[in-house]
């Protein structure tokens, strides 16, 4: 053999992994490249404002967690065994517990047929694996997600790299009925989903791209605008899927994070579509959803336990539970995860046996998580910057379209602010570009991404782009 033969670069991958590499979104390269922000050694690096974790709950969660484990006098013989591959029973009943009172389906009754069925609930690591494995069953390759602009950005990894399933964008702003004026920021019903807007997608896909929808993806609530589909928007939504046999997935990973209830009026997908109204006659265990209606949950933005890796998914659809159950063998939690879970979701307040530590974990988490946006959004009407009021999630959503700069196309401007607002002020947002948002110079920013010091450091950087850029002393 030559001492040193040429290698064919084509067989070191494959061409999945670079297809793979390719849908992660671009702002995570920038994030990475920057010095991030210490306040001994690098009190200039970058704030972190892009990545939606919840880093305000470890003084709660450390200590539960620690009495959780403890708190078993021994381990359960079965557990170190195979388990069933969609979870251990006892937990996925204690999930069927819970989304009953935090979707607000449980009617109350001793109705089988009206209450979540546990052998519907699937858990798997983390909710993009339960995600995509869902749409695996649902979709062939080459076959379209329809999706509501913007949209969290790594929708088209969890979905395209390994499924082989096209993201299909459809834009809402030319379909909700709102006057379009340059000078005013879109109020949210610019983009809440309509009738128009799905057939408009739909026929645009199939006409224009040969790509046939068959799975409608909604965030709700919505990531990143951070508010809720009212539910006269999910009721004609769940009404077009069905009459178009179209599958709708809704992702409510932010249930528990809705901080202004008041004004939300939020309305789980599965509540909706198991109104008397809405429920498909059924002789089957369960809500009465029928095979178009799908769930997705997961513990790590309400409970901030991303680290934990534990998504959900519910479906009444009898033909995919077993595939699903089957693709989950590939990602399962392990055993010992499924029993601190279960003991976390069944556990009682410290303060009231008739309170669920659930339920007093996320009513704080939510005056917290309210206390930050508060705070934030008042320093962005302080300096006159148009933004959604918040309800839900963790992060708002901003315009800072007045600065967008006044040469290049629109996502070349948009590129150039960001990086302005990143490499100049340390203010890592994520950008809007990466979200598909349909106007330039939009940005997420995650407000509870930060620890306190670093939070007002943020809110201090902002005033003095803002007033460097207005030309405020």
């Amino acid at each position: 053999m030559a001492e040193h033969d040429e290698i064919d670069n084509s067989t070191l991958s494959s061409t999945r992994a670079g297809r793979a590499v390719s849908l992660l979104p671009s702002y995570l390269t920038d994030a990475r490249a920057v010095t991030k922000y210490c306040r001994s050694t690098a009190p200039d690096g970058a704030l972190q404002l892009s990545v939606a974790e919840n880093q305000m709950l470890e003084d709660l969660l450390v200590p539960a967690l620690t009495e959780f484990t403890r708190s078993r006098e021994a381990f359960p013989a079965d557990a170190i065994y195979y388990q069933p591959t969609h979870g251990r029973e006892p937990l996925r009943r204690a999930v069927t517990q819970y989304l009953e009172d935090l979707l607000d389906l449980d009617d109350g009754e001793d109705n089988s047929n009206n209450n979540l069925d546990p052998e519907g609930i699937v858990v798997g690591a983390g909710c993009n694996a339960v995600l995509e494995n869902l749409c695996v069953s649902l979709a062939e390759p080459g076959q379209g997600v329809m999706i509501p602009l913007p949209y969290y950005a790594a929708f088209e990894f969890d979905l395209g790299s390994r499924a082989g399933l096209e993201v299909v964008p459809v834009p809402t702003m030319g379909y909700s009925g709102i006057s379009s004026d340059d000078s005013v920021s879109p109020p949210c019903e610019a983009y809440y989903l309509t009738r128009a807007a799905l057939d408009a997608a739909k026929n645009k896909s199939m006409n224009e791209h040969g790509v046939e929808p068959r799975i409608l993806l909604i965030s709700h609530p919505q990531n990143p605008l951070g508010i809720c589909y009212p539910p006269h928007v999910i009721k004609e939504t769940i009404d077009w899927c069905r009459e178009n046999k179209i599958h709708l997935i809704s992702d409510e990973i932010y249930a528990g994070s809705i901080y202004r209830k008041d004004s939300a009026d939020f309305s789980s997908a599965l509540k909706i579509a198991s109104s008397p109204s809405s429920s498909l006659s059924s002789s089957e265990k369960g809500l009465g959803l029928g095979p178009y209606v799908h769930l997705v949950y997961a513990l790590s933005k309400d409970f901030a336990l991303s680290g934990l890796r534990v998504g959900v998914m519910y479906s009444e659809n009898q033909e995919i539970r077993l595939p699903v159950q089957k693709l989950n063998d590939l990602c399962s939690v392990s055993s010992q995860t499924q029993i601190l879970v279960e003991d976390l979701l069944m556990a009682k307040s410290s303060s009231s046996s008739s309170l669920s530590w659930t339920n007093e974990f996320l009513s704080e988490n939510q005056r917290r998580i309210r206390q930050r946006c508060d705070t934030w959004q008042s320093c962005l009407n302080e300096l006159n910057i148009p933004h959604l009021d918040g309800t839900a999630g963790l992060f708002c959503w901003m315009d800072f379209s007045e600065f967008l700069p006044d040469e290049g196309t629109p996502d070349e401007r948009e590129r150039k602010l960001y990086l302005e607002l990143l490499n100049d002020y340390g203010l890592l947002f994520t950008p809007g570009q990466s979200m598909k948002s349909e106007l330039p110079g939009f940005f997420r920013c995650v407000f509870t991404a930060a620890s306190d010091h670093e939070f007002d450091l943020g809110m201090e950087r902002l005033k003095a782009y803002v007033k460097k850029k207005k030309g405020i002393e």
